[in-house]
């Protein structure tokens, strides 16, 4: 039986997601700073001749991102023509692909891979497979950067069934068991709150960090210990 995310990712974009170059130049100003504070922060170890890949790289976004800092050899894959398309008319670097077949082509060969909101659009089987060869594609002391929904948030159930492609949510517990699994160490995960940016930036983050805190107070009444929201 044909998988039927196939069919909904070849819209993805211009059905459910929109693109940036269809908004103004806020809108993209905003994408870049979270890209800078969330994720640049860990490319410590990334020169900018490394080799990066994103995988469901979608409209090239990150892309963009990383060929405005400087970063030489960076390619991008995903499932859906639409979106590859929209992401070389801005003259990036990217492919359709499917994710397994690509992997496995290219062992040993990634300094950095980058899964920004994909992870949770597999299968559990198609999960461990998944980790299993990104681990492989990652030459030693690669890095693994991912972004995906948590599973402890407070409406978990709006994000699992708000997609119809999504198939698993994780939670820190969970996400540290399948990349324990295939032998990825040094994991840290954090929570991507709010950025500080603005007046109603600030309010949002004082905000989430109250419902953090009461959500935790009460997780630690219910099961005796606290956990991240």
């Amino acid at each position: 039986m044909e998988d039927f995310r196939l069919e909904l990712y070849q819209k993805y974009v211009s059905r459910f997601k929109g693109s940036y170059r269809e908004k103004d130049e806020s809108q993209k100003h905003s994408y870049y700073l979270w890209f800078q504070e969330k994720y640049l922060t860990h490319f410590t170890n990334i020169n900018l001749s490394d080799r990066i890949l994103e995988i469901g790289c979608g409209d090239g976004k990150f892309l963009e991102f990383l060929k405005q800092k400087g970063y030489e050899n960076v390619i991008g894959i995903d499932i859906s023509d639409e979106q590859v398309n929209l992401a070389k008319e801005k003259g990036l670097n990217a492919v359709r692909a499917d994710v397994f077949e690509f992997l496995s082509k290219n062992e040993n060969t990634f300094d950095a891979i980058v899964a920004i909101d994909t992870v949770e659009h597999f299968t559990k089987s198609e999960v461990l497979l998944l980790f299993q060869s990104l681990e492989k594609s990652l030459k030693e002391n690669g890095l693994l950067l991912l972004q995906t929904p948590n599973g402890e948030g407070l409406f978990p159930g709006q994000v699992i069934y708000g997609d119809l492609t999504h198939l698993c949510i994780f939670t820190e517990n969970s996400l540290r068991q399948v990349l324990s699994l295939y032998g990825f160490h040094n994991i840290a995960v954090y929570e991507t709150s709010p950025l500080p940016i603005g007046l109603s930036g600030k309010m949002r983050l004082v905000i989430w960090s109250i419902i953090k805190s009461t959500l935790n107070f009460i997780r630690t009444i219910e099961g005796g210990k606290g956990k991240k929201n």
